[in-house]
């Protein structure tokens, strides 16, 4: 029993090494996705902000998700990364910003 969970922790180690990078991006996925989603369905749909946060919403849950009705801006914080969107135009509709 106990080589078998030892041969496990080693496959499960080497896959971890060999996925590392997108280990390491995962957390900016999550403030992203919900950031531009939120921005989309709010500014570009113009669909209400209830609807708009059940839309985004995760299995992983955001510690924060605001938003800047003056600015068309949206913020969204998750697993210890943050990012913005903003509405850029009708034609352009939402972009992530830097």
């Amino acid at each position: 029993m106990t080589r078998v969970l030892l041969v496990l922790a080693l496959l499960a180690g080497g896959w971890a090494w060999y996925e590392r990078q997108a280990l390491a991006d995962f957390p900016g996925i999550l403030s992203a996705y919900s950031a531009k989603e939120y921005c989309s369905c709010r500014y570009v749909m113009n669909f209400d902000e209830h609807y708009c946060r059940g839309y985004v919403r995760q299995y992983l849950p955001l510690s924060r998700l605001d938003e800047d009705a003056q600015q068309r801006l949206v913020s969204a914080a998750g697993l210890g990364v943050e990012n913005r969107a903003q509405w850029q135009g009708p034609r352009e509709g939402c972009r992530l910003l830097p």
